[in-house]
């Protein structure tokens, strides 16, 4: 029988990834549901070629806008857009798999409630973690969701820990998630007031979406990855370290209580881990390349310079603090860059605006997708003064 898949966040690259693994399985998967912001052009070829049952849109203009297109085309797909339709189909009965791609804070709700209805949930969306911890793991437990990580390091640790969980505390030392460095690994730290949005999200290895490409580029991403391998593998902090990797072909590594370590290596390509998460425990084809150890040159290591990632160690320190400070971080963090991309902030500021916001806001501890929406909104409107503080 075909698993039933809903995409949220499908026009973007995890999303276009995810429609590229599934459409070289069509004995395996079905797309149920599809979900966009804005690209309404894109939505509609995908909508001609996996003929989901609901595509939704973020706004009721863009909605209406694909459902006229839709109809044009003689396609049978319904468009949605009102307030709960991603946890509609995030939720739905029929769906068998969730693949929560979309960016942000605003992932979290129906990450909640595909984790509620008890799917497989196969989460690139790190916010959800980062803001929901201890909220969004309690749904997954409580709704008996099946939870694999899409991001490629948090794959890779899935990949080589022991398969019973229970065993990971006698077993495991540390987890090292590993960092391409992004497009300014060796720029003097003092050049960075200087660099343009166009600069920063022009990464080195992966074609990814704008506001992941920045917190790649002042390595934010990997704070974020840091939160998100607490909560994934119930870790304590400091067993998470992060070692820089230009090549990106290791994607993380699980070192053991014996000294030994385990690495999951392969060519920089997200389709890999999508059909990982898509089959486990089963393996299909994904479509990417075979690694060629024989035209690799090198294998190369660094630590992450503190000068110029200064955000990177944020993540520690967050976890550290009072339960609702990750959440706090990432309000500020999307705030930030958002500024940065619209030519408001400089690129060395985004952490001046992460570190005031941290100092303003002291939550208490969420409990609820209320709570943490509400400290979210507190959160980013903190944010918005630090960055009007520094605004260019």
């Amino acid at each position: 029988m075909k698993q039933k898949i809903t995409i949220l966040g499908s026009t973007g690259s995890i999303g276009k990834n995810t429609l590229d693994v599934v459409a070289r399985h069509p004995d395996r998967y079905e797309v149920f549901a599809l979900s966009a912001a804005t690209q309404v052009d894109l939505m509609l070829e995908q909508c001609a070629q996996f003929k989901p049952r609901f595509a939704v849109m973020a706004s009721a203009p863009h909605a209406q806008l694909l459902a006229e297109k839709i109809k044009q085309n003689g396609l049978q797909t319904s468009v949605l857009q009102a307030q709960g339709a991603l946890e509609i189909i995030a939720s739905h009965e029929e769906v068998d798999a969730v693949m929560a791609a979309i960016v942000g804070a605003a992932g979290l709700s129906p990450c909640l409630a595909a984790a509620r209805a008890g799917k497989r949930l196969l989460l690139a969306n790190k916010e959800a973690l980062v803001v929901g911890g201890n909220v969004f793991m309690r749904a997954v437990r409580e709704g008996g969701a099946t939870l694999l990580p899409i991001d490629s390091e948090h794959s890779a640790i899935f990949q080589c820990l022991p398969e019973d969980p229970a065993c990971w505390a006698e077993r495991v030392d540390s987890i090292l998630l590993t960092a391409s460095g992004g497009p300014f690994r060796t720029r003097a730290p003092e050049t960075l007031a200087q660099i343009t949005p166009e600069q920063a999200c022009a990464h080195p290895n992966f074609s990814m979406g704008r506001k992941i490409s920045v917190d790649s580029a002042t390595m934010m991403n990997k704070a974020l990855e840091v939160i998100e391998a607490r909560w994934l593998f119930d870790l304590a902090p400091e067993q998470i370290k992060v070692v820089i990797h230009p090549q990106q072909i290791i994607h993380s590594m699980v070192q053991f209580k014996d000294a030994s370590i385990l690495a999951q290596l392969g060519t920089p390509d997200m389709r890999v881990p999508i059909a990982c998460g898509l089959a486990w425990p089963e393996r299909i084809e994904s479509g990417a390349s075979r690694l060629d150890f024989a035209a690799l040159a090198a294998l190369t290591f660094e630590e992450a310079d503190v000068r110029r990632f200064p955000g990177l160690h944020l993540s520690w320190q967050a976890l550290n603090a009072p339960e609702g400070t990750t959440a706090v971080l990432n309000a500020a963090n999307e705030v930030a860059v958002d500024a940065f991309l619209t030519g408001k902030l400089r690129f060395d500021h985004i952490h001046a605006v992460n570190l005031a916001t941290l100092d303003a806001v002291q939550p208490s501890k969420p409990d609820s997708l209320e709570s943490l929406l509400a400290l979210d909104a507190t959160a980013r409107v903190a944010a918005q003064r630090a960055a009007a503080a520094l605004a260019l």
